[in-house]
């Protein structure tokens, strides 16, 4: 048995098995004799170690926790520098692309082969290159520190609202299956943050999950017929930039930007000069409905009084691309993650 330690988390690995466990205090373990059979004792961690157990039934808890670390019996992470991972039909760099992982997204590891992993994530399935994909202990430790602690809405149409009482003004709706930047639970309404504006959306209707990023498929990234190229190649530079950080005011795609500040570097790459404020900017082009969406429009959102907050750059099948927020950064979302409140063509090809 070897010991791996990363801040507070413990990774014991059992015959090959990963069994990852959180502790507030130095975990000993001693080898003791009973019955002929070797026992592991062990006190002070969790109340799983307040009784003893045989070195087999170690093995087998280990092997159970393996299969319920977030869902996954094989984790693996995307270990990229930047950008994605690029998933691809078969074992080889010729192949078709099916999917990308984002960096730090998730997969189960289905079978290793020679320098390639088969992989499923989300609804993608396919090979990656394990020169890019964190395997075994090493991708569960990233994965306790990846984690994300979101709130799961269970119902078409959720109100999210200013404060948590339901004579509150409605932010916002969201629809059923949206994950919700989790902040904290309250009687009856969890806290959440949309765009790094504070919300409330009641309990009845949602729950909280850990959930880890997963692949995005190549249907989410394709754009339809009669698209020109100058849309796809915005799109194309724009998502070059996912998982870049948010920072408020600002304008680099490398360094830090907010939403504005996103759309506006973006565009400025293409020769389109816009303001750097989302109110302004859905001014600055034509008016059309959601149904006219093409990749490179511009969508946009508003808080509880009608005022413009935030914009997103529309990729196609239904998704934008945004700055989001301070904790998660430049990401793609559902067009409709929360109302939208106006769709604006800038550029008129």
């Amino acid at each position: 048995m070897r010991y791996l330690k990363n801040k507070k988390k413990i990774a014991i690995i059992t015959a090959g098995l990963a069994f990852c466990l959180i502790s507030e205090a130095p975990l000993t373990v001693a080898a003791a004799e009973g019955e002929g059979a070797s026992v592991l004792q062990t006190a002070g961690v969790a109340s799983f170690f307040e009784t003893t157990h045989t070195a087999e039934e170690y093995k087998e808890f280990a092997q159970q926790a393996q299969g319920a670390s977030w869902g996954y019996t094989n984790i693996g992470i995307a270990n990229v520098e930047s950008g994605n991972l690029n998933v691809r039909e078969a074992p080889s760099t010729d192949s078709k692309m099916v999917g990308k992982m984002p960096k730090d997204s998730a997969c189960e590891v289905l079978e290793m082969l020679d320098g390639w992993a088969h992989i499923t994530s989300g609804e993608v399935e396919g090979y990656v290159s394990t020169e890019f994909l964190f395997t075994g202990p090493d991708a569960k430790l990233a994965a306790n520190d990846l984690v994300r602690t979101v709130v799961l809405v269970n119902t078409d149409g959720l109100n999210v609202r200013d404060e948590a009482n339901t004579e509150s003004a409605v932010l916002t709706q969201v629809p059923k299956g949206e994950e919700l930047e989790y902040v904290e639970t309250l009687d009856g309404w969890f806290k959440v943050s949309i765009d790094g504006e504070e919300a409330y959306v009641s309990a009845d209707y949602a729950s909280v999950e850990q959930r880890l990023d997963t692949a995005i498929t190549m249907t989410e990234l394709l754009y339809g017929q009669g698209v020109s190229d100058v849309r796809v190649e915005l799109v194309e530079y724009a998502k070059q930039f996912l998982g870049n950080p948010y920072v408020w005011g600002g304008t680099s795609l490398t360094k830090g930007a907010d939403c504005s500040g996103f759309v506006l570097s973006v565009f400025k790459k293409f020769g389109v000069s816009l303001s750097h404020h989302s109110g302004s900017q859905a001014k600055e082009g034509t008016k059309i409905s959601a149904s006219e969406l093409l990749p490179g429009d511009l969508v946009f959102y508003a808080n509880s009084s009608g005022t413009i907050n935030h914009v997103a750059i529309y990729i196609g099948g239904g998704r934008v691309i945004h700055a989001s927020s301070p904790k998660t950064g430049i990401k793609i979302s559902n067009y409709n993650y929360r109302t939208p409140v106006r769709c604006v063509r800038v550029l008129q090809d």
